[in-house]
This record gives C-alpha cells, sequence and structure tokens, in this order.
C-alpha cells in the first residue's frame, strides 16, 4: 500500500514514515498543498494522510479539489484543529476519517489499518475487457484470443492505467508516476521499454490494441484494426 503524506513538518514526516514503513506502507512525502494537489492528481497512492495547515493550499482547499476533480482515494486528516466544527469541515469536504495533534503512531497505525481493511469504493475490482482482452489486475494474467501470459507488476501497473482509460494520451510524467510512483529515482528511458514489454505482450495473446505514441507528449491506447 503506498501512502501520499502531506506535511509541512518534516521533522513529524520523518517520523511517521519511519514508523509507517516498518509496518510494511510505502510513504511519499511532500510539504506543501501545491505540490500535494500535483501528487493527488496522479492517483498513484492508496491513501493520503493529509495536514489541514500548509503553505501554498490549505489541506481542505486541496481535498476539496480533489473530491472536485473526482479523485476518489481515501484521506485520512491529521490536524491540530480539533474543535467540533473544525472535523465537521473535514468530513463535509470529503475526508474518510479525522485524527488531532498530537497523536500516538500506533493510533495512527491503526487508523491506516482500518482504512486499509474496509471495503473500499475507490477499488474497481474484477478483471478489465476491453476489444479482444481480458486482464486480471490482481493476479496480473492477460488473456487474448490466442492464449494468456502472466505480466510482471509494473507492466500491469502500466497496462491497468491505459486500459481503464483508452484513448486517453497519457504524458510520460504521468504513467512514470503512476508505474513508479512520484518522484521516483527512475530513468526517464525505463517507461519506453515497459511500453515496449507491454505491446509484446498483447501481440503475444493476439490482440489488436495499440499502445501509440504520442510524439512529445507520451502514448495512449487504442483498439487498432482487426
Amino acid at each position: 500500500m503506498r501512502i501520499l503524506m502531506i506535511e509541512d513538518d518534516e521533522k513529524l514526516c520523518e517520523v511517521v514514515c519511519y514508523h509507517l514503513e516498518r509496518e510494511g506502507f510505502t510513504v511519499d512525502v511532500c510539504h506543501d498543498g501545491d505540490d500535494g494537489l500535483r501528487w493527488v492528481r496522479q492517483q498513484a497512492h492508496d491513501l493520503v494522510i493529509l495536514d489541514r495547515m500548509l503553505p501554498t493550499l490549505s489541506g481542505t482547499t486541496v481535498l476539496e479539489w480533489m473530491r472536485a476533480d473526482g479523485i476518489s482515494t481515501p484521506v485520512l486528516i491529521v490536524t491540530a484543529l480539533d474543535a467540533v466544527a473544525d472535523r465537521v469541515q473535514g468530513l463535509n469536504a470529503g475526508a474518510d476519517d479525522y485524527l488531532v495533534k498530537p497523536f500516538d503512531l500506533a493510533e495512527l497505525t491503526a487508523r491506516v489499518q482500518a482504512m486499509a481493511r474496509r471495503p473500499r469504493r475507490w477499488e474497481r475490482p474484477g478483471p478489465l475487457r476491453l476489444g479482444d482482452v481480458v486482464f486480471d489486475p490482481g493476479q496480473r494474467i492477460l488473456i487474448g484470443t490466442e492464449g494468456e501470459c502472466s505480466l510482471s507488476k509494473r507492466e500491469s501497473a502500466l497496462l491497468e492505467s491505459l486500459l481503464r482509460h483508452p484513448g486517453q494520451t497519457f504524458t510520460r510524467e504521468v504513467l512514470l508516476s503512476r508505474v513508479w510512483g512520484p518522484d521516483a529515482p527512475v530513468e526517464d528511458g525505463n517507461l519506453d521499454n515497459y511500453v515496449y514489454f507491454v505491446r509484446r505482450r498483447l501481440r503475444q495473446v493476439g490482440s489488436a490494441l495499440e499502445v501509440c505514441t504520442v510524439r512529445g507528449v507520451g502514448y495512449r491506447l487504442e483498439r487498432g484494426h482487426v
């Protein structure tokens, strides 16, 4: 599970990241509202831990904008604002849970784990079907007219993003973020390698789907011609 923590207290971030990573989570951090909203819009995370009092944009504004964009990633607000009216405002803005500072790390972890166990509306379970293929993201199995094959974790992340939005052009930045995580230390050419791998997988199962290059921008998935 990949978590995005948007918090301007860098020491708190260090402590929380260390604790959550010991529990098996992957945590990315940013320290102001503008960067936080940019990362949230890349939809590379399963959960957002969000402070309300941030530089550039408030946490409430980040939350309202992400919900207005249709982004349903669950959000845990962590803030020093503890009045009932503050809690109500945060929850009404679209938060899934609310934790007041100072907090115990064990409680934070328990809340994160509880959110991870919930039947989650933001998940779209079951196989994806498009054209002549069926793809199971959970099992990472691609089935076509000429057989089936298993995909690697990164091949699966790339193909899933493209299958969920056929015909949509993805920038290289967005695809890098979705496959490797925001600001991951990965060379740009790695994306081209994985696009090649996915194209090869589609051919392997006899699919007419095509991962098309949009020069100077990125890639999109098209149905192709049978």
